[in-house]
């Protein structure tokens, strides 16, 4: 009986330990960290970053500058394009970029104003 439990052990964290790995290669290449820069806006050139998680084409997660944070309302990765709508108090923005070479380079828009961006994925800590 002992044995049995022992082997139902190991059996299940070989288990996790595939699934885990297989959830990790599914995350996408938008999944991580991303420090960006916009270019045009009223307030001049402004770093922002981006937090953004992947699920297949979905890309969700949320943004941080200095003028605030919020949640992205929705976001796509699909062709090497990914597309992000945040929706704030302030109004509607737009990022529209096309990954290539690792980075994110676009453009972005609010209300009636409009600009560019690039971004690079933060390197990710080793365990």
């Amino acid at each position: 009986m002992k044995r049995n439990l022992i082997s139902i052990l190991i059996f299940t964290a070989v288990l996790l330990t595939a699934g885990l790995a297989i959830a990790k290669e599914k995350e996408g290449p938008m999944a991580g960290t991303w420090s960006c820069q916009a270019k045009g806006g009223p307030e001049g050139d402004m770093a922002f970053t981006l937090y953004l998680e992947q699920n297949a084409e979905n890309v969700d997660g949320s943004v941080s500058s200095p003028i605030g944070s919020a949640r992205i309302t929705s976001g796509t990765f699909k062709h090497d394009m990914l597309e992000i709508h945040i929706d704030t108090e302030d109004g509607n923005y737009v990022l529209m970029a096309k990954f290539e070479k690792g980075a994110l380079s676009g453009t972005w828009t609010h209300e009636s104003d409009k600009g560019t961006w690039e971004g690079k994925k933060e390197a990710t800590a080793s365990h």
